[in-house]
């Protein structure tokens, strides 16, 4: 029977679909309930094969829990809520080439399908059905089904709503200014699911130095950013972009110049900002402006490197602490065409010397009394295009953060290392009036919908992240988990640590209304905490009116009877089916979202439940590369799955993506590499065949030593399969299933008479045995080959144990043995070139075996070896050869286990070559002869026998 993958899975997904196989129903009988579950896709495009690697870990991990006996519940669901596919389908309708692209080019909609994803339901039901959902069934998902649910379905909602009555009710939630992501296009706030770009920034709060302006008409703050509020004495001039444009603005009540983008932003931050009049940035170069701090003019230059976007857009420069300002110095002072085209005098820009305000610690000399000036020349750096420049800035800035003590000028603060005394510097700066603050990302950030992301101060409701006493909650949370890789456990807490408050409403977007003020909805990563919950009851609240779905129907189901008054009946029936399945024994989920959802989970779980409902395990998964680099829908850089399945089959497809790194490792899809993984599954499914067509005796023949070799590395195979599943290692587990066992099989096949009866049934006892090792990883195949063999398909028989019976230290040793002798005969004949017709071995006289046994006693103290082997009198007069021998000995068992050592030593080294003989003469064509070294009987010409040490034969060619 030909290997024919679309055939043969299109019969198992129909025959998984027509029986229900998935469906799990609570079971008294099962060994364990056990919960997976993995992130819900939001379905704003297509899925393609990074996705089938997020979903497939998981589905192995539940597949494998079934065959350990456990009643396993794997469910799905859609999140849709947000604005991204709202962002989508506006694209759509406008008819934007790059959108119109990903979805014809990339994902292969139809032109007269396009019209009708011009709604947002109408948009995510297509990438549902068509996309997500045919590829979860073409990978063989083993998902229940009947409990997927869409995030803006009514019952979904009243279930959200009442978690979010719950932690007002509860103090967790609170009403306030807070600075959010904005998009300024949507004029909403947005978070991380809703953007196109800078999904890590992060909020920064700048210091802005009002420096002073005597302009025309009275005066005139021009504020400064920086990051770095310390460094104002060492001011020495400003920059401006002079073709940027910027404004003049009342800017609560006072007249700021700053850049046009700026005063935007300043708006956003709740700042009551009225533009007076535009100008370009050159209205202020060539201008002095007093530093609030010293009272020194500072004058004002251009420059093109200054983001009149970032900030201000008017920075300050301190020459003698940054190697960016230090380098832009000396580049202006060499300029002086381009200073004179301002009407600046190159003399007063020559004039302008670095200030130094602090000293740094250091046992070296590396910084000298001008630390900018030091990073530059030491680096060898001579203009700002020096990639170099970056590093140099980065590494001074944080040996001057942690060594750095200010300099006598700065009164209260001198001396004071300035990771001490910043944030106090920058308070009373802020108090005395010379200083005022401005939030600001790390990056750019733009949103889905294309439009600018800023910072601002919202009245917005908030999760109250950083109410200490739930930061504790959340941190036993972390405590308890099973963190896979055991890393991610400090993630956890560190993200906990600087959790704020988490502004969680929208002002519109699909989702659930804020039950108290509809006119809001709680936004994507606040509405997607607990559902996991919602999963255990999904299908069975569909038989309830939504009216129903009160307050008090959901603290019934979760609280229990004693929670309300009167608990409807249907409440406390479903939450046996919550108990029943709660709490999530594993969830799988993306690096990224460590920072978010996968806290927060940890802080909702830890709030709303007790301690047994919390979940137990969480298990990271890296990201894919397509050919080496990163994947782009936008770009056209993607796989989708039903391609890659109808080429190659979903097995194929599966076991790529399990078996090319750890669950928690970056993999990368390879097409090579894929195709030839299809072949070696070709190849099994091929050699399976064979072993059903002539499966040999029912009973057990007696078995040779080759027989029993086999069957023990099997055993060694059940326990790393079984170990790698228990810590979700799914490469290590299929590499030991597959491609480690494969290694065994060649040698079996080499080492033995196939035909025989005791082969035939040690290969069908392997491939069984193999097929339900197998079966989490390629379930079409195993299931398919297991039937044919057995009657039963691989995932409805358990899942196998070690069987003492066939573990066997002493054969697996034998047989090492021989292998290592055939490949040291090999290497011979290789350095040799010879054709031998004679094979000569010949095993260590006993003598040295009984010195090889005070080795294994003494490990490696040579003194103590000797000591002991010369009280023997026969050894002692060895001399020399028992002192090398022991040399020769100690290297070869230094580091080897013990145990495994002392196993060695029973075995029969001359019975176990004289076994293999046949074998030998086989594999090299040539006759094989077996001597101990001190039989006397012994043909050697070559004088090799003494050559021979324990476990090391000797060998001669003739």
């Amino acid at each position: 029977m030909d290997y024919d993958p679309q055939e043969l899975e299109a019969r198992w997904r129909e025959r998984w679909s027509e029986t229900g196989r998935y469906e799990a129903d609570p079971d008294a009988d099962a060994d364990d309930a056990t919960f997976v579950t993995v992130p819900y896709p939001y379905p704003s495009g297509g899925m393609h094969i990074g996705h089938a690697r997020t979903y497939t870990v998981p589905d192995v991990y539940a597949r494998y829990r079934r065959q350990q006996g456990d009643n396993v519940l794997f469910p799905i669901a859609w999140h849709v809520t947000g604005t991204p596919i709202i962002g989508a389908v506006e694209r759509l309708k406008n008819r934007e080439e790059k959108q119109l692209s990903v979805l014809t080019d990339t994902y292969n909609v139809p032109e007269d399908t396009l019209s009708d994803l011009e709604s947002p339901m109408g948009w995510a039901r297509y990438f549902i059905e068509e996309h997500y959902k045919k590829g979860m069934q073409s990978l063989g998902l083993s998902v229940d089904w009947r409990r997927e649910f869409t995030t803006n379905n009514e019952r979904y909602s009243k279930f959200v709503e009442w978690q979010y009555r719950t932690l007002r009710e509860r103090g967790r939630l609170e009403k306030g200014l807070h600075p959010v992501k904005f998009c300024t296009n949507e004029e909403q706030p947005v978070t991380t699911h809703d953007l196109l770009e800078g999904e890590n920034a992060e909020f920064q709060e700048y210091t802005l130095v009002r420096f002073g302006w005597e302009r025309a008409g009275g005066d005139v703050v021009v504020p400064m950013a920086t990051l770095r509020p310390e460094t104002v004495r060492g001011v020495t001039n400003a920059y401006i972009d002079p073709e940027a444009t910027y404004v003049v603005a009342e800017v609560d009540g006072e007249t700021w110049f700053v850049s046009e983008y700026a005063a935007d932003k300043l708006e956003y931050q709740a700042r009551d900002v009225e533009i007076l009049e535009t100008v370009e940035g050159a209205e202020l170069v060539g201008q002095t402006v007093e530093n609030p701090v010293t009272g020194d003019d500072v004058l004002v230059l251009p420059a093109d490197f200054v983001d009149a976007d970032n900030a201000t857009g008017v920075v300050m420069s301190v020459p003698a602490h940054s190697p960016d300002d230090y380098v832009a110095l000396q580049e202006a002072k060499a300029d002086a065409d381009y200073l004179e085209s301002f009407g600046i005098d190159p003399a007063d820009v020559a004039d302008i010397e670095p200030i130094p305000i602090l000293d740094i610690d250091s046992e070296d000399d590396t910084y000298g009394e001008i630390p900018a000036k030091s990073a530059v020349e030491n680096r060898g750096i001579e203009s700002s295009d020096d990639p170099a420049l970056e590093k140099a800035t980065k590494d001074l800035y944080n040996k001057e953060f942690h060594a750095g003590r200010l300099k006598e000028f700065y009164g209260d603060y001198a001396g004071g290392l300035v990771e001490e005394v910043r944030d106090d510097y920058k308070a009373d700066g802020i108090e005395a009036g010379q200083f005022d603050v401005m939030q600001e990302f790390s990056e750019e950030v733009v949103c889905r919908c294309g439009g600018d992301v800023v910072v601002a101060e919202q009245d917005t409701w908030f999760l109250s992240y950083d109410d200490e006493d739930w930061k504790r909650l959340a941190h036993d949370v972390a405590d308890g988990l099973d963190a896979i890789p055991e890393n991610t456990r400090d993630e956890y807490h560190h993200t906990i640590d600087w959790l704020n408050g988490w502004p969680c409403i929208r002002n519109y977007g699909l989702g659930t209304r804020l039950p108290w003020d509809d006119q809001f909805v709680i936004e994507p990563l606040s509405d997607s905490t607990i559902y996991m919950a919602y999963y255990t009851i999904a299908h069975r609240l569909q038989e309830i009116p939504t009216e129903e779905l009160t307050q008090d129907f959901f603290d019934a189901l979760f609280y229990g009877a004693d929670a309300v008054d009167d608990a409807p009946e249907k409440a406390l029936e479903l939450r046996e089916e919550w108990d029943y399945w709660y709490p999530v024994d594993y969830r799988f989920s993306g690096n990224d979202l460590i920072t978010n959802h996968l806290t927060f989970y940890q802080f909702h779980h830890g709030e709303l439940f007790d301690e047994p409902q919390w979940p137990q395990g969480i298990v990271i998964m890296g990201m894919g590369l397509l050919e080496g680099q990163k994947m782009s829908s936008s770009k056209g850089h993607v796989v989708l799955p039903g391609e890659a399945i109808g080429e190659y089959g979903a097995d194929t497809v599966r076991f790529f993506l399990l078996n090319s790194a750890e669950p928690w490792q970056d993999y990368d899809w390879r097409d090579d590499l894929v195709g030839s993984v299809h072949d070696q599954l070709e190849r099994f499914w091929n050699r399976a065949q064979e072993i059903i067509a002539d499966p040999g005796p029912d009973e057990r023949p007696e078995l040779e030593t080759v027989d029993r070799w086999l069957l023990s590395k099997l055993q060694d195979t059940v326990r790393d399969v079984t170990t790698g599943m228990d810590e979700s290692e799914t490469r290590s587990a299929s590499q030991a299933a597959f491609y480690n066992f494969e290694e065994s099989l060649r040698w079996y096949r080499r080492r033995t008479d196939l035909d025989r009866p005791a082969a035939k049934w040690t290969l069908r006892t392997v491939l069984e045995t193999r097929l339900r090792l197998l079966a989490p990883f390629i379930p079409f195949m195993t299931n398919e080959l297991h039937e044919q063999l057995t009657g039963t398909p691989a995932e409805d028989a358990p899942w196998p144990e070690p069987d003492a019976e066939f573990e066997d230290e002493s054969v697996e040793l034998e047989e090492r043995q021989v292998e290592r002798l055939t490949e040291d005969v090999r290497d011979i004949i290789d350095v040799t070139d010879s054709d031998p017709d004679t094979i000569r071995v010949y095993v260590a006289a006993d003598w040295k075996r009984d010195v090889f046994e005070t080795v294994v006693d003494n490990g490696d103290n040579v003194g103590a070896i000797m000591g002991q082997v010369m009280q023997d009198p026969d050894l002692r007069e060895k001399g020399n050869d028992v002192n090398d021998l022991v040399q020769d000995l100690v290297d070869q068992t230094r580091g080897r286990d013990k145990s495994t050592l002392r196993a060695q030593l029973e075995l029969d080294e001359a019975g176990t070559y004289e076994r293999a003989a046949d074998f030998l003469a086989r594999e090299f064509d040539a006759d094989v002869e077996v001597f101990a070294e001190d039989d006397p009987d012994i043909v050697d010409p070559a004088d090799r026998a003494s050559k021979a040490i324990p476990f090391r034969p000797a060998v001669h060619l003739e």
